[in-house]
C-alpha cells in the first residue's frame, strides 16, 4: 500500500522510507520515531491507516517511556574495584609444653600414700583415672605438672599433687593433699584445690558444700592465700522436678 508522503516512496506497515522495520524501532531507534509522528494528520485522512496509526503511537509511547527504547543509565563505571588484602597473622612463638606420664609419677613417688598407689589400675584398658594439668605455678623456665587420681566408678578425687621439673630433667612432689572428693586446678598461676563436703546422709552425687583454697608459691612452698567456702542448697537435685511452665512479663 502506498502512503500519502507526495513523495512517491513506497510505504508500508512493516517498513519505512529509509528501510527501518518496526522491529527496528522497537529496538530503540526513537528518532525514526518521531519522524513518523509528524506524518501522522497526512495519514488521519485514509481510513485503511488506521493499523499503522496505533503501531506507531504505540512505539512511539514505549520510547518515552523508556519501556524497551534506550536505557537511562550512563556509561559503566570506570572506578576500579577495591580490592582488601588479608592481613598475616604472625605465627605463635609459644612451644607446647613437654609431656609426662602422669601415672608414672605417682607410682614411683614415695609421698603418695601406699593405698593410692595400689588402687591405681586401669579402669578399661589401658585408661587411668587420672587428670594432669600443665602451667607455671613456681615461676620456673618448665611448666609444673598438677595431677588428681579419682576413683573409676564415680570419678570422686582421692589425691592431689604436683611436680616441678628439676634442672636435670627429673620431676619433684612440692605439694601433696590427699582426701575424699577433693581435685585441684591451674588459674592465673595459682593452684586452687577444691574439696566437696559431704554429711552423713549425702550422696557422692550431691554434696553439702565445698572448700575452695588457693595457693601461691613463695619461699620455696605454697602458702594458703584465699580460702572460700559455699553451702549447696540441700532441697533441690533429686532430679525428679520439671521446669515450670513459662509465664507472660506483666505490663504497666
Amino acid at each position: 500500500m502506498r502512503g500519502l508522503t507526495g513523495s512517491g516512496e513506497r510505504e508500508d506497515t512493516a517498513t519505512g522510507s529509509s528501510g527501518t522495520t518496526a522491529g527496528d524501532t522497537a529496538t530503540g531507534r526513537c528518532g525514526a520515531t518521531r519522524s513518523g509522528g509528524r506524518r501522522l494528520t497526512r495519514w488521519a485522512a485514509s481510513g485503511t491507516t488506521l493499523v499503522g496509526l496505533a503501531v506507531l503511537a504505540l512505539l512511539t509511547v514505549s520510547c518515552s517511556t523508556g519501556g524497551t527504547g534506550t536505557r537511562d543509565e550512563g556509561p559503566a563505571g570506570t572506578q576500579p574495584v577495591a580490592q582488601v588484602t588479608p592481613s598475616a597473622t604472625a605465627p605463635s612463638t609459644a612451644k607446647p609444653s613437654p609431656r609426662v606420664d602422669p601415672v608414672q609419677l605417682v607410682k614411683r613417688d614415695s609421698r603418695v600414700s601406699e593405698r593410692v598407689r595400689a588402687d591405681l589400675k586401669p579402669c578399661t584398658g589401658s585408661e587411668y583415672p587420672v587428670d594432669s594439668s600443665y602451667g607455671r605455678l613456681t615461676g620456673g623456665s618448665a611448666p609444673d605438672v598438677v595431677v588428681n587420681v579419682m576413683t573409676c566408678g564415680d570419678s570422686v578425687g582421692v589425691g592431689t599433687y604436683v611436680y616441678h621439673r628439676q634442672s636435670n630433667g627429673t620431676y619433684k612432689n612440692i605439694f601433696t593433699t590427699e582426701q575424699p572428693a577433693v581435685y585441684g586446678t591451674i588459674d592465673r598461676g595459682e593452684l586452687v584445690v577444691t574439696t566437696q563436703v559431704y554429711e552423713k546422709k549425702d550422696s557422692v552425687a550431691y554434696p553439702s558444700g565445698e572448700e575452695v583454697v588457693t595457693y601461691r608459691w613463695a619461699d620455696n612452698r605454697f602458702t594458703e592465700h584465699d580460702r572460700v567456702h559455699n553451702d549447696f542448697n540441700r532441697a533441690v537435685g533429686n532430679g525428679e522436678g520439671e521446669f515450670p511452665e513459662p509465664t507472660e512479663p506483666t505490663k504497666n
